[in-house]
């Protein structure tokens, strides 16, 4: 198999499309339809934030993740559908020190490219190279492994990492950030999180049989409170994006309408599905996967 084929399966597009690419094109649409600013300006800086969110979201992020998963063990009892890493190690294509030693080769050179960022003085462009190096090693990398703790993989890692790559279109563009961006960006980065607690679920055994544990925080509330309550997590944090409904307000009514009308339906496939049917919660996953995408261009539309 091609460098290409495996690179994409490592990148693992669909949720980095419903995750960096849609926080992106969130803030971004503003830009274009009601700002009056130069075009040449725009799609350079969303082609240099694409770039970074495939490099180190889909790249670094996952290749990270796959690394570490694999050395505890946890993907070799993940049921693999959705879940369970992009599999490149568990087949045979790629073998587990080659994986780490690119992922270190890469960590080097990003690290080499923030500092020269700083040195030239695009203090900016450093900010949000290191945001992104932060998300990626502490999620999956010792000591620190955020993934394997409950509720700091999500707040400590994914979402500020999420946040700020919503928040650096306008903030490159108009070198200050309107409300309406921290609005688009948090509400994505919670939907994020929020659908990623569902992504954790079918590995909830897997996860408990990895050395050391795989303590998410889906993992966390069912030895807390049972295996119901697998979907408490996913639930209380569409529970948080809903309420940024009343943020939204009548301001920007059809933004609050489209949010509350996706995250019921979120809340509705969550509570209906059928927890023991792998199969089944990785198709409601690809569902919310969707909506996800669905919110991020709805807001990014009506501001």
């Amino acid at each position: 198999m091609s460098l290409f084929k495996i690179g994409f399966l490592l990148m693992r597009s669909i949720a980095v499309i419903a995750s960096s690419v849609t926080t992106i094109v969130s803030t971004f649409l503003p830009l274009i339809l009601y700002y009056t600013l130069p075009k040449s300006l725009l799609f350079s800086i969303f082609g240099l934030l694409l770039l970074g969110a495939v490099i180190i979201h889909g790249v670094l992020t996952h290749l990270l993740n796959d690394y570490a998963d694999n050395k505890s063990g946890t993907d070799l009892y993940s049921p693999a559908i959705l879940s369970g890493g992009s599999r490149i190690i568990q087949t045979g294509l790629v073998k587990s020190e080659a994986l780490w030693l690119f992922g270190k080769c890469l960590i080097i050179s990003l690290v080499i490219i923030t500092v020269g960022l700083i040195i030239v003085g695009f203090l900016k462009l450093a900010f949000l190279l290191a945001i992104g190096l932060w998300g990626a090693i502490s999620y999956s990398l010792p000591p620190l492994r955020f993934s394997y703790r409950p509720l700091t993989g999500e707040w400590l890692s994914t979402f500020p990492s999420i946040l700020v790559l919503g928040l650096a279109g306008p903030w490159l563009a108009l070198d200050s950030i309107p409300e309406w961006a921290w609005q688009n960006a948090i509400i994505n980065g919670l939907f994020c999180i929020s659908w990623v607690m569902v992504h954790h679920i079918p590995d909830r055994d897997a996860d408990k049989q990895a050395l050391p544990t795989k303590q998410t925080t889906v993992v966390w509330s069912i030895e807390s409170f049972g295996t119901n309550f697998c979907r408490l997590p996913a639930l209380f944090y569409f529970a948080l994006t809903a309420l940024c409904a009343f943020w939204l307000g009548v301001d920007r009514f059809w933004a609050m309408i489209g949010l509350i009308i996706l995250v019921g339906t979120s809340i509705l496939l969550i509570m209906t599905m059928n927890i023991e049917d792998h199969h089944k919660v990785s198709s409601h996953e690809k569902i919310l996967l969707l909506l996800a995408m669905i919110n991020g261009v709805w807001l990014g539309i009506f501001i």
